[in-house]
């Protein structure tokens, strides 16, 4: 543990989604010292960080003998048997060895649609797509990549896989080999720093020699934000059903998120990220197939263009340096010249423009009183959505580009904005329009109302219509209905992003029926108000014998003092069915947002009655 740097822990703790954990945590020690004073910590500061630590028993010294520590569990990791591997096609915990990527891509190619499987028939398997790039011949096929990108998640501010990513752009440079000029490469570092040692070390002219140069510095790809293909790939993808891959070094790949057209996502290194984009396909083994063909015609393998553990750690220490972070912390509190002319009102209250399509007054406070709600009867309720397993806040969440067909679309060119400027809907969070229009809009959603189809529309029950579900939860709300959602097990798992919570709210969803939860997004429904309830153990909306098409009533007691965390709730419906759910509102303070109506009316009652 002592020799592990403190980049590589921040790797490791932010990639906790690929094993489980909602982080991973380090003690404080040497290494962490010494990162201190490599980002240009004085050492008067790290001697007070160090003796503070150390008076309350925080800080680890590997020198000294260590005491025997006390856990619930151990897990032990031997680190030789530590492999290279990536994680996908669909979600980031589905873990692949580099060394087995090829028979795991063609077992996903043969499987039933699922988080491993794409149903393509075997005679369907090996067919290419011609097709004509800016005048020149094109081929793609299953597993050919199209996206192939360096983002800026913790590991984009690691340098030993920033550097390392260079080096074998630069390893590849030198024998000649290029990235196919239809794959969509990039490089959103973490950290202005990254710029600085990579032209430092010289080697970022190899990795714009293969595409990737820096387009910013933030959430790119992996949330989305990649911008469209070219029309002739994203034709070629669309007319052959192509099941094309994108490579990242993000941490999430859920369906939908990372393109519309790229139905398998691989999470990867920054490193693997490169060798991808020079194979041009995941469909490949590195340690029998070459990566490409030299200038001189002789085949280069993964091997040849993988630098040493020695030569990362060499262009490391020479180009990583305390200036760099220095100089890019003092320019963030400085700001630049387009920034600082922008006109700032003197008013304290923000001076809300009618006609943004970018910010816009939340409703949260609308009807506000002083006095809070307390419990709201959910009565004759309509299922809005009925899911089955593994529901993740990707699926729930505005997230991406904004499809050109969709209510948040339609709202947009209604504003007269065009087409080319409708952005992303991360981009326009800061309008609750936008975002209510775009939950549950994610092209690749499940929803068992439309037997067997996918995308973003449900079933509006009293009349039949297969709506869009934003413009359905609308049609409820205005016919004075609420709604409710069916689920089956891990309901919300994923990021814990917190319009996840506040769009079904928006939308008018009262409560949330599932088999379980993921505990933070549970948490979040119940920050909005939205009730969370579990099916009791060996039971969901299959076995009770539940369409969605009935009407349902959560028998909760109008008395909140009568409300407890974990109680049971009966739910009834209206063609005569009767089972029991657990209330999991799991604290007392979760309660407490739901009698206030949310988190947001329960902290303005709060600060109110402190003043």
């Amino acid at each position: 543990m002592g020799e592990l740097s403190l980049a590589d822990r921040a790797t490791i703790a932010n990639m906790a989604p690929e094993y489980g954990a909602t982080m991973g945590f380090f003690p404080v020690d040497a290494k962490t010292l010494d990162y201190l004073k490599l980002t240009g910590r004085s050492d008067e500061t790290v001697a007070m960080i160090e003796t503070y630590l150390r008076a309350n028993n925080m800080f680890v010294d590997y020198k000294q003998v260590q005491a025997e520590r006390v856990y619930s569990s151990y897990l032990e990791l031997d680190l030789d048997e530590v492999e290279p591997c990536l994680s996908g096609p669909k979600r980031p915990h589905d873990r692949v060895t580099l060394k087995n990527m090829k028979s795991d891509w063609l077992s996903c190619l043969d499987n039933k649609v699922g988080f491993k499987g794409f149903a393509v028939p075997k005679e369907s398997q090996g067919k290419v797509a011609e097709f004509s790039f800016r005048g020149t011949p094109a081929k793609i096929k299953h597993g050919d990549v199209v996206i192939a990108a360096i983002t800026s998640c913790t590991n984009t501010s690691n340098p030993n896989v920033m550097l390392g990513a260079a080096l074998v752009a630069k390893k590849a440079c030198d024998l000649g080999l290029e990235v196919k000029p239809w794959i969509k490469t990039s490089l959103a570092p973490g950290s202005g720093v990254v710029k600085k040692y990579l032209d430092k070390s010289g080697l970022q002219k190899y990795l714009n020699q293969l595409g990737f140069n820096i387009v910013g510095y933030g959430c790119t790809t992996c949330i989305g934000n990649s911008g469209d293909l070219d029309e002739s790939v994203a034709a070629a993808i669309t007319d052959n059903d192509v099941v094309a891959a994108a490579v990242l070094s993000g941490n999430r790949n859920f369906e939908g998120r990372v393109h519309a057209l790229t139905r398998a996502n691989y999470l990867a290194s920054p490193p693997l990220v490169v060798a991808y984009a020079l194979a041009g396909t995941v469909n490949i083994d590195f340690e029998k197939e070459p990566v490409g063909i030299s200038k001189d015609g002789k085949e280069v393998y993964f091997r040849d263009i993988w630098p040493t553990t020695d030569e990362i750690a060499e262009v490391v220490k020479a180009s990583v340096l305390p200036d760099m972070f220095k100089g890019t912390y003092e320019a963030i509190t400085k700001g630049n010249p387009m920034w600082n002319e922008l006109p700032v009102s003197a008013s304290t209250l923000y001076p809300w423009d009618p006609k943004s399509t970018y910010i816009h007054e939340p409703p949260y406070f609308k009807d506000m009183t002083m006095t809070p709600p307390g419990a709201r009867p959910v009565k004759d309720a309509y299922c809005l959505l009925n899911f089955g397993d593994s529901i993740t806040t990707d699926h729930i969440s505005p997230a991406g580009s904004i499809h050109p067909d969709s209510p948040a679309a339609k709202y947009l060119k209604e504003r007269n904005v065009e087409r080319k400027d409708f952005n992303s809907y991360g981009s326009r969070r800061g309008n609750d329009e936008i975002m209510a229009r775009g939950t549950f809009a994610n092209i690749r959603i499940v929803n068992k109302f439309l037997k067997g189809e996918v995308g973003p529309q449900t079933i509006h029950v009293p009349s039949g219509e297969k709506l869009a579900v934003f413009d359905a939860a609308m049609k409820y709300k205005n016919e004075g209905h609420d709604t409710i959602i069916l689920a089956g097990a891990e309901y919300g798992s994923g990021s814990s992003r917190d319009w996840a919570a506040k769009g079904p709210m928006l939308q008018g969803v009262k409560a949330v029926i599932a088999k379980s939860f993921e505990r933070i997004h549970r948490s979040n429904l119940a920050g909005m108000g939205i009730v969370p309830l579990c099916f009791k153990a060996g039971e969901d909306a299959d076995t009770l014998g539940l369409t969605g098409h009935e009407r349902y009533t959560i028998q909760l007691p109008t008395d909140v003092n009568e409300i407890k965390p974990g109680q049971d709730v009966t739910v009834t419906t209206d063609n005569g069915k009767s089972f029991t759910c657990t209330l999991r509102f799991d604290t007392e303070v979760e309660l407490a947002y739901y009698t206030h109506g949310g988190i947001l009316p329960y902290v303005i009652r709060k600060i109110a009655a402190e003043q």
